[in-house]
């Protein structure tokens, strides 16, 4: 069509009128094709525009966008691409206790022991309630967590369903297509920020000339936007101050600034450590503590049961408060202190996580007595211990729902209703932190509690309504906000490490710990991964040999040889690409100066 040529208006018309003309000369048949053709291409567009109103929260994300532009805009989207993150949902809810269960094989009497805390009898209510907040008694009988699933074979008419195999198989399928999506939608932001120039005449001109956003309605946002801007701008210019003090510095002077920064990532290093020695020392304190049956029912023991996570949170509440307070001496630019600040705090979230596994592995595998050498595992005080994993980030996701509900409850709103609160900044870094650490606890214990994901999903719906309500009556843009495909770009690269993080602590779990053999699906397995090659042996022999020739060394150092081989070449395609933009960047300065020349000549000559 006319109108995605790049050309001027008058241009346009005119290439419209010779369309038009030269339609008068056609046959009925090309006229008709043509004009079905527009027809039919108006009608997708019109689709495509009532589509968009059943895109989930358009409307919402339209009208704060409006109001607090871009920034906070790309915060919700992404709050969005959370919930409508697909998720396995064929491994629930489809078995049921009529159906045979598994059989345990050549193991040890002691191994299979396993009397899950169901409450029997006559219960109180408010151990319901104890239960739910922990994951123990009715719930951990229920498909919320792994020792549920104790079915070896499921016949649907004359099929045979392999229930461990599937277990295996949906776990590693909901984190591929995780993967997929991320990386999909990372693509754009990388090819932007690919080419991206770092000029600073470049990045002054984009933002005096491109950096408005056009979407804000709102005059409050628009004066924020303005500050924003400037806010940009200045920071530009003490860069730019601080890039000449650099280049000015004696050697003297980088002696002591290193030495400085030397000594603050050494207190940075002793702040981690203390938060993971804590967060271990608690979480074996709570471990050999919950199950104390004198205190069974009280109060104390759900606390004692949720001290790591609230070890945790305290950790990612205290940190980066800390880190930002430091980064101040250490005199950085205020562009790489903003993301050296992020990157630390990501840091603490993931690695605390770690920490929670590390610790509760080193329980589980602690088997000092020989009555449970021949189990594996430490199965007197872990007879499920997947179960028992799968509780802790149970109690994770439920403790960190609870603090993002507390805040605005107990804090935002009554110091507003006191009026004392002027508009505080909404702090999208810190908010998309939250939520990236709140799916990578998902991540890893999807394969211990399967209905995790759902959970997740719900728990993201009532976190966006929260935020919203937050947002428009006791927040403002901060000033300091990294631009929409910028912020976009890194929060999905962070993202993706939060996956790939999550993959080792799973791949440990199944590939390493002996499985349990008192629940679950892989009770007759050493570990959870032998169902794969105990189900490949089924097979008829030349599939065997194919499979087991991909999983051998002769097939994987030639493919990863030519995986490499395709990285260094679209690495030399992006760089290629990247000079040829710079090359058309300076032809456009040339011509520039070019028209300049020719301006001024044309001057001297009416003189």
């Amino acid at each position: 069509p006319a109108r995605e040529l790049p050309l001027s208006i008058a241009e346009k018309r005119k290439l419209r009128g010779s369309q038009q003309a030269d339609t008068e000369h056609l046959s009925r048949w090309k006229k008709w094709r043509r004009t079905s053709s527009k027809s039919w291409q108006k009608a997708l567009s019109e689709v495509k525009g009532l589509s968009s109103y059943l895109v989930l929260w358009q409307r919402d994300i339209h009208s704060i966008e409006g109001k607090f532009g871009t920034g906070v805009q790309s915060y919700f989207s992404f709050l969005r691409f959370f919930v409508t993150l697909p998720f396995i949902v064929s491994k629930y809810g489809i078995f049921n206790s009529t159906i045979a269960y598994i059989s345990p094989k050549n193991i040890e009497d002691n191994c299979t022991v396993y009397e899950p805390s169901g409450n029997k009898g006559l219960v109180y209510f408010y151990t319901y309630l104890k239960d739910l907040f922990s994951g123990t008694g009715f719930l951990e009988v229920t498909s919320l967590f792994y020792g549920y699933y104790t079915i070896d074979v499921v016949w649907i008419s004359i099929m045979r369903y392999n229930l461990p195999l599937a277990y295996l198989l949906a776990t590693f399928a909901y984190l591929t297509l995780s993967f997929l999506w991320i990386l999909k939608r990372s693509v754009k932001g990388f090819m932007q920020n690919l080419v991206h120039d770092a000029d600073p005449f470049q990045s002054y001109c984009n933002k005096v000339f491109a950096g408005w956003d056009f979407c804000i309605t709102d005059p409050n946002a628009a004066w924020l936007k303005h500050r924003s801007l400037q806010y940009e701008l200045q920071t530009d210019l003490q860069e730019e101050k601080l890039k000449q003090k650099i280049a000015e510095r004696t050697t003297k002077e980088k002696l002591r600034i290193y030495s400085l920064r030397i000594f603050i990532n050494i207190i940075v290093i002793a702040i981690l450590s203390g938060c993971f020695y804590s967060i271990y020392r608690v979480t074996v304190f709570s471990q050999e503590n919950s199950n104390d049956t004198d205190n069974e029912n009280s109060l104390a023991n759900l606390l004692v049961q949720y001290l790591p996570s609230m070890v945790i949170t305290l950790a990612n509440f205290i940190s980066p408060l800390i880190f930002s307070f430091l980064i101040r001496f250490e005199d950085y630019t205020p562009a790489f202190e903003i993301r050296l600040t992020l990157m630390r705090c990501v840091f603490v979230r993931l690695a605390n996580i770690g920490v929670l596994l590390f610790s509760l592995w080193s329980q589980i595998s602690n088997c000092s007595t020989d009555k449970c050498k021949p189990c594996g595992y430490n199965y007197k005080l872990y007879p499920c211990w997947e179960s028992d994993v799968g509780q802790e980030m149970y109690k994770l996701m439920i403790f960190d729902f609870a603090v993002i509900l507390a805040v605005p409850l107990f804090v935002d709103f009554p110091r507003k209703t006191n009026n004392i609160l002027w508009f505080q900044e909404f702090g999208i870094s810190d908010n998309v932190l939250e939520i990236i650490y709140g799916q990578t606890i998902c991540w890893i214990g999807t394969f211990f509690s399967p209905l995790l994901p759902a959970i997740a999903t719900i728990k993201y719906f009532i976190i966006f309504y929260v935020k919203k309500v937050i947002l428009i009556h006791t927040r403002k843009p901060e000033a300091r906000s990294l631009r929409a495909s910028n912020s976009n770009f890194f929060f999905l690269a962070v993202l993706l490490i939060g996956l790939i993080l999550a993959f080792v602590p799973l791949a440990v779990s199944i590939a390493h710990i002996p499985s349990s053999k008192a629940c679950g699906p892989f009770r007759n397995f050493n570990t959870s991964w032998e169902v794969v090659p105990d189900t490949i042996l089924e097979f008829p022999t030349f599939i065997q040999q194919i499979l087991f020739g991909m999983a051998s060394e002769a097939f994987a150092v030639p493919f990863f040889m030519v995986i490499c081989i395709i990285m260094f070449y679209v690495i030399a395609l992006a760089r290629a690409h990247k000079r040829v933009v710079e090359q058309l960047r300076e032809q456009l300065v040339l011509e520039s100066r070019d028209k300049m020349f020719l301006i001024r000549k044309i001057a001297e000559a009416q003189r």
